[in-house]
């Protein structure tokens, strides 16, 4: 029987073998943040591509290539039938994709989502502490970005995080979390 560290590997090249260097590097990135591991840009065998130096610039391209690999839904109800979602945190990330990936928010608040999922029959008891739950996600899943007013029932913005978005697209895929 043989080594599982070398068996993974021998896996994920063979499985990187047929793709471009730019998809090589996508894939890889994505493992990265999906198992939360960071890895050097240096050492690479060439030159950074034009889109790693402006991935280097800012998350917002892998952020915007997520979003441009979401499939196209029409409606919420479509995504969330899709997604099926158990936990109030993730019909919360759910509503939230739709908004943000779907939608085109860069940022939202919390009533927005409470209203896509009241509309389905899907309200959440306590939206804040869905989205709390999912930012206390190691990595996050979402991040507070704003708060207006000093009230524990401030307005807040937020965003889905690049972990979110790759989470939401393994639900879509039907992948168990």
């Amino acid at each position: 029987m043989g080594d599982p560290e070398i068996d993974a590997m021998s896996a994920v090249a063979t499985a990187l073998t047929d793709l471009e260097e730019d998809a090589q590097g996508r894939v890889l990135r994505w493992a990265a943040e999906r198992y939360g591991v960071s890895i050097a840009t240096s050492g690479r065998r060439s030159g950074p591509s034009a889109g790693d130096q402006a991935e280097e610039a800012g998350d917002e391209v892998t952020e915007e290539e997520i979003a441009e690999e979401a499939p196209a839904y029409e409606h919420f109800a479509e995504l969330f039938a899709k997604a099926q979602p158990k936990t109030e945190p993730d019909k919360a990330l759910v509503a939230a994709y739709w908004l943000q990936a779907i939608q085109g928010e860069s940022t939202w608040q919390s009533a927005a989502l409470q209203k896509e999922l009241k509309n389905l029959g899907h309200a959440i008891s306590n939206i804040t502490d869905a989205l709390t739950s999912n930012m206390r996600k190691k990595p996050q899943r979402i991040i507070q970005l704003q708060k207006a007013g000093n009230a524990k029932q401030a307005r807040k913005t937020y965003k889905v995080t690049h972990e979110g978005l790759v989470y939401v697209q393994g639900m879509l895929r039907g992948e168990g979390s």
